[in-house]
């Protein structure tokens, strides 16, 4: 304690920053094992999604060319190379032709041996280092090929000193095997497609020897000691140029390894990051995190010598406390002030309140209004397609008075009929859609809902000439839903599916399939048009929203279409096809009875 003028104050406690010091020295253990593990996170979800494309990639190189040989195995002249081997003609031919295919499918080297192993045709027939006239019988895709039909194999050409993917397929004649044909792909430009960046890559094959990495040092050396009967079968089947190749050179402590099996290959991925890119932002963060801890300490050992300089000052000068004295007065008088402001800003408040009050009435009267308009637009679209029929029928129904085909205005005649009763069913759903009436669902059949849309849209159809593809199970499927609404969804999907392929050319191509899981009946329609905007998807449920002219749509079949569905407790999606063209998506509930009951909905027609 210090006595000052009859006055007494304490000293600063630096013994408690000295152990809040300590404190934070524990504290940046834990921190700076927080910060490590969140640059490794970030770091293994970027290596994670880089190494997923580059596994997808040469995938799907691999796969382009699978089935090749098997193709190229029925062409007759291929065949025909076999059975006559001594032929030179016919050799050259299929040198020729295989040279053709070659170019045309960027494989590395097509050829074609007898069932000794001996190339007798080769895409790469006039090349320096040709393949006709050598003997591949060692290669375990020839032996693979021989004996099952099928072979795969990677390793180094013992000619080309190339290396390369092998897939070999026996040729057959009349059901005997006659010889083996082999397509060689490039793997090296999967290489390059890796880039200039810190991170490497390292695919090895079953014997842990790395066949694809982006450091050409690395190439064919191995990453652990290979076996005895792992060095016979390179020296049998002579993937790469030695049986014992040796050890990387790779310090584990200097990188972060991700790996990717790919079980059918017996080949794995990997991306090694160097430890340098976890180390140099941590040491960064660390050295923040530090800093600014030390800031702190030195914030509070300023703030305790000010606080210990303005105690002195208030025991010493007597000025000090008039000067507070004067403050005490000024803040009253500032809060006199505040005080009258808050009165008066209550005051408006009340008034901005009733203000808010009148626009919700206002609001609520524009909502009545546009329902109303909603209500009227969704009748005149509903009722657009059915009064179409109907003047398409009765157009027909004249055509066949004149000819006396009595039987056919009939059937015409009662197909009117049915429309002008789904024009009432349509209008009472309308009715109860707009005052929201929860009406019950039944069992319904789905493929009669189906057959009946596509008879409404038939003339369109064959106008347009679409092809409707189905691929639709015979057995009935039972679903959760009213038949008239049902219909009036599936009429709404397919009408909007031919306004989009009325857009383009032929061929014009309209796709139908269901599918039944985990309690659900899926209906897939799918059309080749031009698909979606990013516009229209996020926006194609929204009322009044269309792509269409004023003269074609209101934009509002969509709309009703999600909110039906959404009543009966389904799912309505909208995405864009991979191969191109809309896919609208549509889930019901399943029902495992087989009982079908009339919709209450039907009931007020």
């Amino acid at each position: 304690m210090q006595r000052v003028r009859g006055m007494t104050f304490a000293k600063p406690r630096w013994r408690n920053l000295l152990w809040l010091a300590l404190f934070f020295l524990i504290l940046l253990w834990p921190i700076q094992r927080f910060v490590d593990s969140y640059y490794l996170e970030g770091l293994n979800r970027k290596n994670g999604q880089t190494l997923d494309l580059f596994v997808a990639n040469l995938l799907g190189t691999l796969q382009r060319y699978e089935v090749l040989p098997q193709i190229l195995g029925r062409l007759p002249d291929v065949q025909q190379a076999l059975l006559a081997p001594t032929d030179q003609e016919t050799l050259q031919v299929t040198n020729e032709l295989l040279q053709r295919i070659q170019q045309q499918t960027g494989a590395d080297v097509i050829y074609l041996m007898d069932t000794q192993g001996l190339t007798l045709a080769a895409s790469n027939w006039n090349a320096e280092r040709s393949f006709v006239g050598n003997t591949f019988a060692f290669r375990p895709y020839f032996q693979g090929a021989l004996q099952g039909g099928t072979g795969e194999f990677f390793g180094l050409g013992n000619i080309s000193f190339k290396r390369g993917y092998y897939f070999g397929n026996a040729v057959y004649a009349k059901g005997v095997v006659i010889g083996v044909i082999v397509v060689k792909v490039d793997l090296d430009f999967t290489e390059t497609l890796w880039g200039q960046t810190p991170e490497q890559l390292l695919v090895t094959d079953k014997n842990g020897v790395v066949i694809l990495t982006s450091q050409a040092e690395w190439r064919f050396t191995a990453t652990r000691e290979l076996t005895a009967q792992e060095q016979l079968s390179v020296a049998k089947h002579q993937p790469y140029t030695s049986i014992s190749p040796k050890l990387i050179n790779l310090k584990q402590q200097d990188w972060l390894t991700l790996d990717k099996r790919l079980d059918e290959m017996g080949w794995q991925v990997s991306v090694l990051a160097p430890r340098r890119l976890i180390n140099e932002p941590v040491s960064t963060a660390m050295a923040v995190v530090t800093a600014s801890l030390f800031a702190v300490l030195l914030l509070l050992g300023l703030l305790m010598q000010r606080r210990r300089h303005y105690l002195e000052r208030i025991a010493m000068d007597t000025h000090a406390k008039r000067v507070l004295e004067e403050n005490v007065r000024t803040r009253t008088q500032d809060l006199q002030t505040l005080n009258s402001r808050l009165k008066q800003e209550v005051l408006e408040r009340e008034s901005a309140q009733q203000e808010l009050v009148r626009a919700q009435d206002e609001l609520v009267q524009a909502g009545k209004l546009s329902a109303l308009g909603i209500m009227s637009a969704s009748i005149s679209h509903e009722l657009n397609q059915p009064l179409a029929a109907i003047r398409s029928y009765t157009d027909n129904a004249k055509i066949l008075l004149e000819k006396q085909r009595f039987t056919e205005v009939g059937n015409n005649l009662d197909l009117v009929a049915q429309l002008t009763e789904r024009m009432a069913s349509i209008i009472i759903h309308l009715r109860a859609f707009a005052r929201r009436d929860r009406l019950a669902s039944e069992h319904v059949a789905l493929q009669p809902a189906i057959d009946d849309a596509l008879a409404l849209t038939a003339n369109r159809q064959r106008s347009l000439q679409v092809e409707i593809i189905r691929d639709i199970p015979d057995a009935t499927l039972w679903v959760e839903a009213g038949e008239t609404r049902l219909r009036q969804v599936l009429s709404n999907v397919l009408s909007n599916a031919l306004d989009a392929l009325s857009e383009k050319g032929l061929p014009r191509r309209i796709w139908l399939s269901t599918q039944v899981k985990e309690g659900w009946v899926v209906l897939i329609l799918r059309d080749n048009g031009p698909g979606f905007s990013v516009e229209a998807l996020q926006q194609a449920c929204e009322p009044f929203y269309t792509t269409k002219t004023s003269a074609r749509g209101l934009g509002l079949g969509l709309a009703i279409c999600a909110t039906l569905i959404k009543a009966l407790k389904g799912r309505l999606l909208f995405a864009n096809h991979p191969e191109g063209g809309a896919e609208v998506t549509l889930y019901l509930r399943e029902i495992p009875s087989s009982v079908n009951l009339r919709s209450s909905e039907d009931r007020f027609t």
